[in-house]
């Protein structure tokens, strides 16, 4: 073997590329090998003394350069592969001296943005082991593929966690993945969506809001501006635990940044249902107002608990004036609160006679009564009858025609014409009607009102066609304009007489001749009465009568007055408390305090009880004209009826005031 150089099969020094192994030792003899070193020159043998035996680097470079070509040459149609003579390249490569003029320029630093950098390039790393390494031992047991995935392969991985929710296996990707390099040998450079999908797995995982504070400015070292979802992340975790001031903060500081951390509904939404957790309604009503100038959408919950706070608080009219703005944004105007909460509204607001709060809360109940119809089995939602006959007064006190007529619309939905409305609810419909002027609409209402209950024979319910009592305030609203209102109102109803089909009423003419005899005009009040057979053929009931018992009473007319009670009487139509009472009061206009104790004789003979006020007005009657004995009677009657008359000093001391002009001078 002497004169041959055997090349070992796998060399210490060199590193092999092919994957192939070598089936035999390559020879080469001293004429190939001096052929390739030399191809110029004539074969010459050359030994193994003449290479030495401790040849130089260099000429073992050249030598092992020249072989690899000639290898090449000579295994073209094998799978063989030639052996690296270059060390592996290091991965820390050592700083480059300043050059010597200072005013080149450099191009930008590649790995600019990673805080990782200083670590992976420019501090040699001394220790290899386990715990100091740059990536943790449980990245390196993943696949060459997983290490080498970029930003949009772990977007699509982190995708697929939030799926199945395994938060940890994120937060353990995103840690190890930029730690490590890219397929360039940079480190990786995660974008905001990468980070956001971070701080979800460390929220979920149930990370402070403080960590998670932390994980936003890493941002800033990564040159990555947070956007609106990373902050609301962080708001988050301060609503979990219910750091009111620390969001409160937070959202201010997001209203100063730039447009991409500018909050947006969920933001607002978040803070606000911490404000109103905790109270702060003010605050609250700030930022409710920067929602709405927004034009951002208020969560449901969040409007729940601002509607339930204002009212708990007693901030109707602030409630009122946010309900108004969410109705004129179309993100908004589908807001309603619960079934429930909508009835609590609407008891407090009519408590406070709030009417436009009150029509709010109709208005939401309407929506739920809606829905609950086109449901499938449908479900009926009906509103308490009391509450709409609240709604209804407090509509007429308050002058809300728009209040009213949602009312009724909602009384007339909730029987769903099973049943007519009670008694009490067509008449405060009348009042209302009359308070707000509206005369034609209130004898509209009365036609239907006596269209269902106009046939009872009951004397309770006979009542409620009475114009001293049910129907006084129509009474009012006739003689508003006096004359003139009365005969308008007159020549309307005797229009309608003539109409088809004809609406002819005797409740509607005693109206007229109550009013009538308010304004002390006789005369219309008995051509009104006459009217009722004459020309609306109709019989006068105990009404009528005791509407011209009180315009003959008001003139002092007490003979007269007795007439139509005898006359009535002798129709066959039987008196009532109301009867006598206006007797008795028709007696006292003209001091006649025996004439009143005998019709209080007759009234309790009848078997009608004096009411506290006509037994007062004898009283005074009495002493007034001091006739002690007949006030006497007055007290016993009292304590026969367990009336508690009082006293009257502020009265008696004005009527006992002596007037005179000693000080005019």
């Amino acid at each position: 073997m002497s004169g041959v150089l055997k090349l070992p099969r796998y060399p210490q020094d060199f590193q092999i590329i092919s994957k192939t192994p070598l089936d035999s030792e390559i020879t080469i003899s001293p004429s190939t090998a001096t052929t390739a070193l030399n191809p110029t020159h004539s074969p010459k043998t050359l030994t193994q003394s003449q290479f030495g035996e401790a040849p130089s680097m260099v000429y073992q470079m050249a030598f092992l350069g020249r072989t690899r070509a000639l290898i090449r040459a000579l295994n073209q149609n094998s799978g063989f592969r030639t052996i690296t003579t270059f060390p592996p390249l290091s991965q820390e490569p050592q700083l480059a001296e300043p050059g010597n003029n200072p005013a080149s320029s450099l191009p930008p630093n590649p790995a600019s943005g990673s805080p990782l950098y200083n670590e992976n390039w420019r501090s040699p790393i001394a220790n290899s082991s386990t715990n100091q390494s740059v990536i943790p031992l449980d990245f390196l047991r993943q696949s060459p593929a997983s290490r080498a995935m970029d930003a949009k392969s772990l977007m699509d991985v982190f995708a697929d966690c939030t799926a199945s929710q395994n938060w940890s296996e994120v937060k353990r990707l995103f840690e190890a993945w930029v730690q490590s390099l890219d397929k360039n040998g940079k480190p990786n450079k995660p974008d905001v969506s990468l980070f956001n999908y971070y701080l979800r797995a460390n929220l979920m995982i149930g990370a402070t809001a403080g960590d998670l504070l932390d994980v936003v400015a890493q941002m800033e070292d990564y040159a990555i501006k947070p956007n609106t979802a990373s902050f609301n992340l962080v708001l988050k975790a301060m609503c979990q635990a219910r750091e009111t001031e620390a969001a409160v903060k937070l959202l201010d500081r997001m209203l100063l940044t730039g447009k991409e951390s500018l909050p947006d509904d969920e933001s607002y939404n978040l803070v606000l249902g911490l404000l109103f957790q905790s109270d702060k309604i003010d605050e609250a009503f700030k930022y409710i107002d920067l929602t709405l100038k927004s034009g951002y959408t208020l969560s449901l919950r969040v409007f729940s608990d601002c509607v339930r706070v204002c009212v708990n608080k007693g901030r109707l009219d602030a409630l009122v004036s946010i309900i108004d703005r969410c109705k004129a944004m179309d993100q908004n105007k589908a807001l309603c609160p619960t079934w429930g909460l909508c009835n609590f509204i609407a008891g407090v607001a009519l408590q406070e006679d709030n009417s436009k709060l009150a029509y709010h809360a109709l208005e939401f109940m309407a929506k739920w009564i809606a829905r609950g119809e086109q449901t499938r089995p449908p479900v009926w939602l009906s509103v308490e009858e009391g509450l709409l006959v609240s709604a209804i007064g407090t509509a007429a006190r308050t002058y809300d025609s728009d209040l009213l007529d949602a009312s009724w619309v909602i009384l007339r939905r909730s029987l769903r014409q099973k049943k007519a409305p009670n008694p009490e609810a067509y008449l405060a419909k009348i009042h209302a009607l009359a308070l707000l002027g509206n005369l034609r609409r209130a004898f509209s209402t009365l036609q239907e009102f006596e269209s269902v209950y106009g046939n009872s024979q009951t004397e309770a319910e006979e009542e409620l066609f009475s114009p001293f009592t049910s129907l006084y305030p129509l009474v009012v609203a006739c003689s508003k304009k006096g004359f003139e209102t009365l005969d308008s109102v007159y020549f309307q109803l005797e229009n309608l007489s003539r109409a088809d089909p004809p609406y002819k009423s005797v409740a509607a003419l005693n109206c007229i001749i109550l009013g009538c005899a308010n304004n002390w005009d006789l005369d219309r009040a008995y051509q009104t009465f006459e009217a009722i057979g004459s020309s609306f053929g109709l019989n006068p009931d105990i009404h009528s009568y005791n509407a011209l018992v009180k315009a003959f009473g008001n003139l002092k007319k007490t003979f007269e007055a007795s007439k139509v009670f005898d006359h009535m009487l002798s129709l066959g139509i039987k008196p009532n408390a109301t009867s006598y009472s206006l007797l008795v009061d028709t007696h006292l206009i003209n001091r006649d305090q025996k004439a009143a104790l005998s019709m209080l004789d007759d009234m309790v003979n009848a078997g009608f009880e004096p009411s506290k006020e006509t037994l007062k007005k004898v009283r005074r009657r009495c002493i007034r004209e001091m006739d002690y004995e007949s006030n006497d009677r007055v007290q016993s009657f009292a304590v026969k009826y367990k009336i508690r008359m009082g006293t009257e000093n502020r009265r008696d001391m004005l009527f006992n005031l002596r007037y005179s002009t000693e000080y005019a001078s």
